[in-house]
């Protein structure tokens, strides 16, 4: 039986919709990510899934039970859920100790079993010889392993995490989306993420919902996402892309002097208009013209633009032919200067063809 499950999930204010029909399964131990932008709708998901917010139409359920409908709402308290919020929420006159076993206490459990509890889990998020440190006393990632412990120490049936790393700073953020996988790998709760920041989703989920404009484009595993895009915002928003309109005839995908053949280009099999995504890793530049396997393009380029990233080069090349110009990664000891002619291969094989 799945762990929990939105179906036909819908939120309104006035005239505005801003959850539209959301359909979502989460299964026993999984790690689902809510990716989007601003006002996308997946705070909005997130706190009806917690009981904090009322649906307008739809249900959500849990184990096999509703507890979310218009006419049927179960309290925040009684879902068996914790939930982790962007502020941490954590209580400054209380330790660490006090703070990870405060829902432990509010339960009635006996004293030893709390001590027994808390020293365990605090152990777990690496913070054992913090527990007598106040909140004030503690870096902001320590706080959110507070956070974390707090909530997992109770052991809830759904862990509800809400833009827990944005108040972070870049390494910590990073540190903290591996801290959050880890623990997940060891307890297997079944987790909600909301987040607009795609290289959390991608690092921490099993499987992502993109959400755009209150509506779920698409759920898929983190590398199906990014190879695989099936719509023009998901292709747009996961990574850097190169999304080129075109036409499909003769066996080949031509578009403002760019020809590709269809031939193993899954979805190219059909004439007529189309819209591909070609991410920068499937070109490459090089200075003379490269042997390229059959059916790999290879075409005369301008570098217009580069920007040194550390870790590789971004570069924005135009081909000779047409007024297209296209994104291409490149290693760092690949260095071309602007305004150089080079040679451009494409990988057809990293090519995904999107619904427009």
């Amino acid at each position: 039986m799945s762990r929990l499950v939105l179906d036909g999930l819908t939120k309104r204010y006035g005239h505005l919709t801003v959850v539209d029909t959301v359909d979502l399964t989460l299964e026993e131990g999984e790690f689902v990510s809510l990716l989007g932008p601003s006002g996308c709708g997946k705070t909005t998901t997130l706190r009806m899934i917690a009981g904090f917010v009322p649906p307008d139409a739809g249900r959500i359920e849990m184990n096999g039970q509703v507890i979310s409908a218009p006419d049927n709402i179960v309290p925040p308290e009684r879902r068996g859920m914790s939930m982790i919020f962007q502020s941490y929420a954590i209580w400054p006159n209380m330790t660490v100790e006090e703070n990870v076993g405060f829902g432990l206490k509010l339960r009635k459990l006996p004293g030893e079993e709390i001590r027994r509890r808390v020293g365990e889990i605090l152990e777990v998020v690496q913070m054992s010889h913090l527990g007598k440190r106040y909140p004030s006393e503690l870096s902001g990632g320590q706080q959110q392993r507070v956070a974390l412990a707090r909530a997992i120490v109770i052991k809830p049936a759904v862990l509800l995490l809400d833009e827990p790393l944005s108040n972070l700073d870049a390494n910590l953020r990073e540190e903290m989306r591996f801290e959050i996988r880890r623990l997940h790998n060891e307890f297997r709760i079944t987790t909600v993420y909301v987040t607009h920041d795609q290289s959390e989703a991608m690092a921490t989920s099993d499987r992502i919902a993109v959400m755009h404009a209150g509506r779920v484009e698409q759920v898929d595993a983190p590398h199906m996402l990014y190879s695989r895009p099936r719509t023009r915002f998901v292709a747009g928003f996961i990574g850097r892309t190169n999304l080129i309109e075109g036409h499909v005839a003769g066996g080949a995908f031509g578009a403002d002097g760019l020809s590709l053949p269809t031939t193993g280009v899954e979805g190219l099999d059909q004439g007529g208009p189309a819209l591909i995504s070609l991410r920068p890793q499937s070109l490459a530049i090089h200075r003379a013209a490269p042997q390229a396997p059959e059916g790999h393009p290879v075409m005369r380029a301008t570098i217009a633009e580069r920007t040194y990233l550390g870790e590789s080069w971004d570069y924005v090349v135009r081909p000779a032919e047409g007024g297209l110009r296209l994104r291409v990664a490149a290693q760092p000891l690949d260095v071309h200067e602007v305004g150089s002619d080079v040679w451009l291969a494409i990988d057809p094989r990293q090519v995904s063809v999107v619904a427009a």
